[in-house]
């Protein structure tokens, strides 16, 4: 009750944040002209107050329905939710611009400066729909203390953060499949978000995965999103896909030592600390953690992980979002990173949550070559 109660009043503040954002919208851009009252103002208002609520009437029903005409509504409600930041961003540009200009004494055409600016937050935006759907292949070099080896120039593909859901499908991560495989990696990490978490045929969506081998093995660990609720119908649909679900334990491959750690027990400090004790890491030979967040660096380097490998930022996928992800995450929000004897890589990953819109991050799979 408690919880529903605060999904309720987060709902709600979202819902007043969209209505009030619309609202400065129109009144941008009705600002000093005629017609105000007029039959059209009356329409554009009735738009923009059916917008606003948009995005989260389709995730709402998201989470319970699947058909072609909601996913078709749910990618408009996105695309538009992407859209409105940038239209946002424009609309106070422009009422800057106007303070700056009647303080300094001059002139300027408010209306022209808001047609410009809003004009390229529509051309900004659709590029940014444009780039989220252009994955590229990101090469990294690691070189780890202690590599058995058997893995000294192997290579390994990460993927995380695919959100297979309403926006993207089980053509999607087929098309990531046929990537990876075209990059004949020895080993596959998937480090959590397959799915986005709405309603799907979990087992359908995860079919792909049936042609995605390895001579070293395939790795999954759960994310946030497979974890809002009972996450079985998600990891069964994943193992029933021939890849290893890794939940709190450590396996070895030719030395190596690989460890899963879920979103849930990797969120909190203190449980992190217990289920890596519990795994009777080797510090003396290399390891790699896979788990969804860089949220504890701190806590899997004092266990003697060597590399971590996580997604879940998305690098904040578009400006100004991507500032606000960097400001939480520091160093760990994407890309090779070091704390202490430890190395972190944080992909920025390969799908998008809520709007498909990348500005400032590029969808990516990882190639990592140990060294």
């Amino acid at each position: 009750m408690r919880a529903r109660k605060r999904l309720i009043g987060f709902i709600v503040i979202l819902q007043s944040v969209l209505f009030l954002t619309h609202f400065l919208l129109y009144e941008t851009w009705t600002f000093s002209s005629a017609g105000n009252g007029s039959q059209r103002a009356l329409w554009i208002k009735l738009a923009l107050g059916l917008l606003s609520m948009s995005f989260i009437a389709a995730s709402l029903l998201a989470f319970r329905y699947t058909n072609v005409a909601l996913r078709a509504f749910y990618r408009a409600a996105a695309v538009w939710l992407g859209l409105l930041t940038f239209l946002f961003l424009a609309a106070i540009s422009a009422w800057i611009i106007l303070g700056v200009a009647r303080l300094a004494g001059l002139l300027v055409n408010f209306h022209r400066t808001v047609e410009l600016l809003f004009g390229a937050a529509v051309v900004v935006g659709l590029y940014g729909v444009f780039n989220a759907s252009w994955t590229r292949i990101t090469r990294k070099t690691v070189r780890l203390a202690n590599l058995p080896a058997s893995w000294r120039g192997r290579r390994a593909a990460l993927i995380s953060d695919v959100h297979l859901g309403h926006v993207r499908n089980g053509s999607f991560l087929r098309r990531m499949v046929a990537k990876i495989l075209k990059e004949e990696p020895d080993a596959i990490f998937i480090a959590g978000d397959l799915y986005d978490g709405t309603a799907i045929d979990a087992g359908l969506a995860a079919q792909p995965l049936n042609k995605l081998t390895a001579p070293q093995g395939v790795y999954f660990v759960a994310g946030n999103h497979e974890q809002f609720g009972d996450d079985s119908k998600y990891l069964q649909a994943i193992a029933s896909a021939g890849v290893r679900v890794l939940s709190n334990e450590k396996v070895e491959v030719d030395g190596l030592q690989i460890i899963g750690v879920p979103y849930r027990n990797a969120a909190q400090d203190g449980r992190l600390a217990s289920v890596l004790h519990g795994v009777r890491l080797d510090r003396e030979r290399a390891s790699i953690l896979l788990t969804h967040a860089p949220d504890h660096p701190d806590v899997a380097e004092a266990a003697g992980i060597s590399l971590q490998l996580s997604g879940h930022t998305h690098l904040g996928q578009f400006i100004p979002w991507s500032w606000m992800a960097r400001r939480i995450y520091g160093q760990f929000v994407y890309g090779l990173s070091r704390i202490g004897k430890m190395q972190v890589f944080t992909s920025s990953g390969a799908g998008t949550w809520g709007p498909p819109l990348r500005l400032g991050s590029n969808p990516e799979i990882v190639m990592l070559e140990f060294e």
